[in-house]
């Protein structure tokens, strides 16, 4: 299958830095840029005509509502898919698919859905979510299993430990279902995945911990007689040659304050989340030695959490290793670089007529 390469749309803000330093330190490069319609506009839009399939629209307590952006930033672009990500814990799975059937109508049928179980057990309550790690993929499983058996437009009941429904019913479908994404690393996320998902998420790292992932994965789609696409999420630094890339990871790195480090990898350690704790191991804590494979560097994750890992090196070993990564069965790669908008002119001028030459990509990026 071609590769499928989507952006990010920073709606918690974006700058220079892998994260903004305590004390403002760090002059102009520390300078944030707010979530604001002009801003987020102008990277849309640049992923838009830059050929890009989509981008990654992200939740969480310091995010902007990606359903209200990504029905303003609908209407300013043509092509991209808008992968909203969408938490169980907050939306109802009939409301979610009203929502997204309107999303469909407004956008064309741009909407690809990124269900966020959740592994921060903090931000969970601060979101008034108390189950554990299992049960927020128990609910998960119920919520999909309504949603989808909402779009065939058709009366239903539904009783489950999560949701009680009574002829529950989309009245108005949209002929395109949305795409459904979701990720995890634990057991549960996996089967559920098997279950209900279209593609298969896991944060990046190194291809032999990916492919340990996704092969667990399609054997228990396979059991159900159903098969998965896969995906992973990168960030990236690639310019004309190695050693510059390689030199905005070591300034990226002095940006970071190691009181903040600590603070981070205590936060990391306590985490219900199997793939938190997969980021965390790919360095242990350490600053130096932080390239975990070949043009792959896990510097991100030592004070961000999510996805840890970066692929840096010039414009023909990202090349490289995006292919690496495609040859194993990862159809979707989500991508973010610091500042999205000026890295994703980068990426694009670098890197993507590199893969266009390899004929890894769709007609999107043609």
């Amino acid at each position: 299958m071609t590769l499928r390469l989507h952006w990010f749309l920073p709606l918690h803000g974006d700058g220079r830095e892998v994260a903004k330093s305590a004390d403002g330190a760090g002059g102009t490069r520390n300078i944030r840029r707010e979530p604001e319609l002009n801003y987020l506009s102008q990277v849309a839009r640049a992923v838009d005509g830059l050929g890009f399939a989509g981008a990654l629209v992200p939740t969480g307590l310091f995010c902007e509502d990606p359903w209200l952006l990504s029905a303003a930033l609908s209407q300013q672009t043509r092509s991209m898919h808008f992968m909203i990500a969408c938490r169980p814990s907050a939306l109802p799975p009939m409301v979610c698919a009203q929502s997204a059937a309107t999303f469909q109508r407004l956008s064309g049928g741009r909407l690809m859905l990124n269900i966020v179980t959740g592994g921060d057990a903090d931000e969970q309550r601060r979101y008034g979510d108390w189950l554990d790690h299992d049960e927020r993929y128990a609910r998960t499983e119920e919520f999909l299993d309504v949603f989808h058996r909402a779009w065939h437009g058709e009366p239903f009941d539904f009783h489950g430990d999560h949701y009680q429904i009574k002829a529950g019913m989309l009245t108005r479908p949209h002929d395109v279902r949305p795409t459904v994404l979701l990720g995890g690393s634990s057991a549960a996320a996996q089967r559920v995945a098997a279950a209900h998902a279209d593609v298969y998420l896991a944060w990046g790292e190194r291809p032999d911990g990916l492919v340990a992932l996704t092969g667990r994965v399609a054997e228990l789609a396979a059991a159900r007689g159903r098969s998965v696409e896969f995906g992973t999420r990168f960030h990236v630094i690639s310019r004309d040659t190695a050693q510059e890339a390689w030199a905005v990871t070591r300034r990226l790195l002095d940006g970071m304050d190691a009181g903040r480090i600590a603070d981070a990898q205590r936060r990391f350690r306590r985490t219900d989340s199997e793939g938190q704790r997969r980021m965390a191991a790919l360095h242990g804590g350490r600053v130096d030695d932080l390239e975990v494979y070949p043009n792959v560097w896990a510097g991100y994750g030592l004070v961000r959490p999510g996805a840890g890992a970066a692929l840096v090196g010039s414009h023909e070993q990202v090349a490289e290793r995006i292919e690496e990564y495609h040859t194993l069965g990862l159809n979707h790669l989500i991508l973010s670089g610091q500042p999205h908008l000026e890295e994703a002119y980068n990426f694009a001028e670098g890197v993507l007529p590199l893969l266009r030459r390899r004929g890894l990509l769709g007609l999107e990026a043609s």
